[in-house]
């Protein structure tokens, strides 16, 4: 009657959560190998990138996206072809690579390290397998062309080399208790072998008819593998065999004549078989019986995109009060999804101990030596019954290095009441995440909610990210101001502006936010008055018609500049003290386009000079002062997406969606004085002049619509791009925001959650990669203040004010320094007061140029970091020449000899025993 067993598995069902829980932002591009390009310990998830030689690094958070920073860790000179956790230390990641080298990797709570702690080989050919032992530390298993070679990473020597393969190794597989091992090769041929009596196999056999991409699995400890590959006819098929009788398969499964290769993943508590084929879109669940020969399908799971990979997250992490047996991240083309698979039950406030029997723990069986020598134990068996379940932490003493301070090694039961799960600190800085170090770069990044911000490196996937040059403002710090500096309860946010605007505009006093409300309602906010609105209706400006940009007159803190979609640009004069009232008169009306308006920008240097751009496909140029239209430029082919005045205020450039950058020099010509080619697609695009004027920085999308900063040189523009620098991908234009004190320019889209920041340079590498600031939730702009409203003691660079959903909160950008006791000259120089104007119109208009006047941002009571008190150097190691220099043997031994003296203490001193006065020696006679 067994054949008529019901299983408890049988109602498995498959939960694809919302994308806000999936890990996005990423580019997977795994190499031509037999991995399964993921893999996941209880901490961290390692995934094949498009950058070759390199991996994706980021947190398992147990669900939480908040938290996840996806990182970058170069690992080799070639693509890497397979990796693996150890089964016991969820900082120990293993590589192997084309290169012909297997590397191994220690991650800590401090750093990563820039090199790998172990390098094995090389190896005659390019290493396809690499694989941890399942029940002793410090054994580990590697497939090279058609040798399988078992390591000692105590000695880092090979233990044994399995040459009895007829082609290149597929794949490797383990008995739970490490005593067999078994593998597939592209002779067709499965074989079973016994590492420790004989490097030939004991068993073998054909396990499918072609040679294309086979795996093979064990099943726990038991006798049976499962093997997956194509039939004679081109199938995919799934194979079950029992190695007692190892003549034929005693169940096989075929599943259809897809292409992709099946990878095949198993859960011994459960028996439950995962087949996910490369380049399918479904997710196959099986339920495996060797005792009946039976692989009973239980569901299928449709997602979204195609799979490039797929992992089983550990299963001490499950949620298993949620009846949690099973967690699939699935890695595709660019993001990775994880599926849960729950067996539904009618209480989810007890633990059902018949889903979830003792697991294999974290804690190994045995040392590799021991292994070696003939013992067979299987690692002990822990509880997952959050009620009876201890923590348990293990560090590899196989590989050199510490693992991590002891918070992090412990991992949280998951449905236990306490504490949450921490295995990493929202609020690390960069010097002490994980994932951060000078090896690793960021591809993207989410973070939790720790003062609304935390960073981590944003990579420009360049070499220079990682051996060469680095800023000074790598380690960037973002800080929100505290509540009590916000202002809340925003309500009626005009969602819909065109993407030429930055969303909402701000000075020194003011903010300006346009509303949903009709009429072109804006409402203008007085930033000294801090906390919550009033819930009814609050003064604001009646532009009449929708707000397409809007811009605050840089030298009169009043005076805002507003252009809407009736095609005419009003200016609006903000009463002292702010608004009272709704005004609905404005200052002056300027109507000189025939179409929609697209930006407008004010004079750096001269007042009353405002540029406009418009859907006519022409640039005005206006004199507020007499309200008229004094010059227009033209040679635009089609929608002007951006326009800059350069430092200088001499120069007018502009990006246009006909793919053409142009500069003009208004006061001479109308017609370009120079072209050059523009972004590849013709999305939209920002420009910004930068390195006093020398270079234009425009941010666009490239053909592939990944988000790209361009470095053009502004006096030679045909000449095209000097320097690229990628981010993501994700649909809004990357907004710009540049100060010419610290070269910095700050890089964010409405709807992100992430403010990117680079350090410019004249010479190569010309972008430098610094912090990247992440929000809890969505902004909805960012808006930056003059360099005075810093506090530079704090040495605080920057400031902005970030517009969210219903509130206005103050960002503080610092540099971490150490004696902040002094002023950091090297990072404020003296500034231009570019809130003061230097020409008035007329005067620009007839030819004059004038530069801004420069004021130093130097307290009083403050000495310059250059000028303060050398220290004397204190060298606490001795240097690297030391160690390299040959010895001879006497001179080991006086080495050796002089610590075990410092050791000991100080041999002049007598010993306690030599103070003692004893027994005189007439006395003994007695």
């Amino acid at each position: 009657m067994n054949r008529f067993r019901v299983s408890k598995f049988r109602n498995t069902a498959a939960q694809v959560p919302p994308r806000a829980a999936w890990i996005t932002d990423i580019r997977a591009a795994p190499a031509p190998s037999c991995s399964n390009h993921i893999k996941s310990s209880s901490t961290l998830i390692a995934f094949s990138t498009s950058n070759p030689g390199s991996l994706g690094i980021v947190p398992l958070e147990n669900g939480n996206r908040e938290q996840q920073l996806v990182s970058e860790l170069p690992c080799h000179g070639d693509a890497v072809t397979d990796f693996d956790f150890c089964p016991f230390d969820d900082w120990l990641l293993a590589t192997c690579s084309a290169d012909e080298t297997v590397k191994l990797w220690r991650f800590s709570g401090s750093s990563a390290k820039s090199e790998a702690v172990v390098t094995l080989g090389p190896e005659a050919v390019r290493i396809e397998c690499v694989l941890f032992h399942p029940a002793a530390d410090g054994v580990l298993t590697t497939g090279a062309g058609n040798t399988a070679k078992v390591w000692d990473l105590t000695r880092q020597k090979a233990f044994v080399a399995l040459e009895d393969h007829g082609d290149q190794i597929q794949s490797l597989c383990w008995k739970q208790d490490g005593s067999l091992l078994g593998s597939s090769c592209k002779d067709k041929k499965l074989r079973i072998f016994d590492p420790r009596a004989s490097s030939l196999a004991v068993q073998s056999i054909e396990g499918h008819k072609t040679n294309k991409d086979s795996r093979v699995i064990w099943l726990s400890s038991t006798e049976n593998i499962i093997s997956t590959g194509f039939s004679q006819l081109r199938e995919r098929e799934v194979k079950l065999w029992d190695t007692r009788k190892f003549t034929s398969s005693i169940s096989t499964l075929t599943l259809d004549s897809a292409q992709g290769v099946l990878m095949p993943l198993f859960d011994a508590d459960t028996g439950l078989l995962i087949l996910s084929g490369k380049g399918d879109s479904f997710l196959h669940c099986y339920e495996v019986s060797a005792a009946q020969a039976a692989i009973t399908q239980v569901n299928q799971c449709l997602m979204e995109a195609k799979s490039k990979g797929a992992a089983l997250v550990p299963k001490l992490i499950l949620d298993v009060m949620a009846c949690e047996v099973l967690r699939v991240l699935q890695l595709t083309e660019n993001c990775i999804i994880p599926v849960t698979y729950t067996v539904p039950r009618k209480s989810q406030k007890e633990f059902h101990e018949d889903l979830f029997p003792d697991t294999v723990g974290a804690i190994p069986a045995m040392a590799a030596q021991d292994w070696w020598s003939g013992s067979n134990k299987e690692v002990p068996k822990v509880c997952l019954n959050p009620g009876k379940r201890t923590n348990q932490s293990f560090s590899s003493i196989a590989v050199p290095g510490p693992r991590g301070p002891p918070e992090e090694t412990v991992r949280p039961v998951v449905g236990e009441p306490g504490p949450k799960e921490q295995p990493l600190q929202s609020n690390q800085s960069p010097s002490s995440s994980p994932l951060t170090s000078p090896s690793m770069t960021s591809l993207s990044s989410t973070s939790g909610k720790s003062s609304g911000f935390v960073t981590s490196p944003q990579s420009q996937k360049s070499l220079h990210s990682l051996f060469g040059s680095s800023s000074k403002f790598r380690h960037v710090q973002g800080l929100v101001s505290h509540r009590d500096t916000h202002i809340t309860n925003l309500k009626g946010l005009n969602l819909t502006i065109p993407g030429e605007c930055d969303g909402f505009c701000v000075n020194r006093e003011r903010a300006a936010i346009p509303l949903s409300i009709s009429g072109g309602q804006i409402a203008v906010l007085e930033l000294s008055k801090h906390g919550r609105l009033p819930d009814g209706a609050i003064p604001t400006i009646q532009n009449t018609a929708a707000v397409v940009d809007m811009s605050w007159d840089p030298f009169d803190c009043s005076r805002l500049a507003v252009a809407g979609e009736d095609a005419k640009i009003r200016v609006w004069r903000i009463p002292d003290g702010g608004l009272t009232e709704i005004i609905s008169k404005p200052e002056t009306v300027l109507p000189g386009h025939p179409e929609k308006i697209y930006s407008i920008k004010f004079h750096p240097l001269a007042a009353d000079i405002l540029a406009s751009s418009s859907h006519d496909m022409t640039v005005k140029i206006w004199n507020l002062d007499t309200g008229k239209m004094v010059i227009e430029l033209k040679g635009h082919k089609d929608q002007i997406f951006s326009l800059c005045w350069s430092p200088n205020g001499q120069f007018l450039s502009t990006v246009c969606r006909d793919g053409k950058i142009r500069i003009y020099d208004p006061r001479r010509s109308v017609s370009p004085l120079q072209e050059g080619p523009g972004p590849e697609r013709n999305r939209g695009a920002r420009i910004l002049w930068v390195c006093g004027g020398q270079y234009l920085l425009v941010s666009g999308f490239n053909s592939l619509s990944e988000r790209q900063v361009y470095l053009y040189k502004a006096e030679a523009l045909s000449a095209g791009v000097v320097a690229t620098a990628s981010l993501d991908m994700a649909p809004s234009t990357l907004i710009p925001f540049y100060d010419e004190d610290t070269r910095t320019v700050f890089l964010t889209g409405k709807g992100d959650t992430k403010v990117c920041i680079f350090e410019i340079q004249t010479e190569n590498p010309h972008f430098l990669e610094c912090s990247t600031f992440c929000s809890a939730d969505l902004h909805k702009g960012f808006g930056f203040l003059p360099k005075t409203e810093c506090n530079v003691r704090e040495v605080e660079f920057a400031r902005a004010w970030r517009l969210s959903h219903s509130s206005l909160e103050m960002v503080l950008f610092s540099v971490p320094r150490v004696k902040k006791e002094f002023f950091q000259d090297d990072i404020f120089p003296e500034t231009s007061v570019w809130w003061k104007f230097a020409l008035s119109a007329s005067a620009w208009l007839s030819g004059s140029n004038q530069q801004h006047q420069k004021i130093s941002l130097q307290p009083s009571n403050m000495t310059p970091v250059s000028a303060a008190p050398k220290e004397a150097p204190v060298r606490k190691y001795p240097t690297s020449a030391f160690y390299l220099e040959e010895k001879t043997d006497d001179q080991k031994k006086e080495e050796l000899l002089s610590a075990m003296v410092a050791k000991l203490g100080n041999l002049d001193d007598p010993l306690p025993q030599d103070a003692f006065e004893g027994v005189d020696e007439e006395e003994w006679d007695e």
